[in-house]
């Protein structure tokens, strides 16, 4: 597949939130190709409840910012305290934006009964951990989308081991349209069906 990322803008943010990344040795950003995909999602759900899970230093949450419409709500969480810190200073001016500072898993377990129309899940909890939870926050037709599905070189100790156990669960939940893209850093896209 052709990684030649589009002629688009990067969110205007995103610089700042890039040196904050260096500064804080945080390797785990989501790249560019991801970040467009986000953007174009994001912007597929207009007025809509966005959840994400894995804030990290806030790459990703201006992505799906910059996609998302002026009604549109993001709940991004968190549980590093630096990281959301850093996430909150750069980009606590945009209102739609929800920061919460909590452990995945304890977030899943106190949502259920909430629902999403797209959820990326960027942290071991709603992705190789708590997925049932995850997926049960999931509008009909909402989208979940998961990244890091291909070998990387900063990948933490026990990622690798996960990965296909998770292909094989996404692929059995019988009402979830799935596909696999060996792109970016390899994704995988589930539509709720019914």
């Amino acid at each position: 597949m052709n990684e030649r990322s589009s002629l688009g803008s990067p969110p205007p943010q995103l610089a700042a939130i890039e040196a904050v990344v260096q500064s804080l040795g945080f390797s785990m950003s989501c790249d560019s190709l991801t970040g467009e995909l986000l953007r174009a999602l994001a912007a597929s759900k207009p007025g809509s409840r966005i959840l994400e899970l894995g804030t990290g230093a806030g790459t990703s949450t201006a992505w799906l910012l910059a996609g998302m419409s002026p009604d549109a709500a993001l709940t991004t969480v968190e549980n590093d305290p630096q990281l959301i810190a850093a996430a909150r200073h750069v980009l606590s001016g945009d209102s739609r934006v929800r920061f919460v500072e909590q452990d995945g898993a304890d977030f899943l377990r106190q949502s259920q009964g909430e629902h999403f129309a797209l959820i990326f899940a960027d942290t071991w909890p709603g992705k190789f951990e708590h997925l049932d939870e995850a997926l049960a926050l999931l509008d009909v037709g909402g989208i979940y989308i998961v990244d890091d599905l291909n070998p990387q070189p900063q990948w933490p100790a026990g990622h690798a081991p996960k990965v296909p156990i998770l292909r094989q669960r996404l692929h059995s939940v019988p009402w979830l349209s799935v596909v696999e893209l060996h792109w970016s850093t390899g994704l995988m896209i589930g539509t709720r069906a019914w």
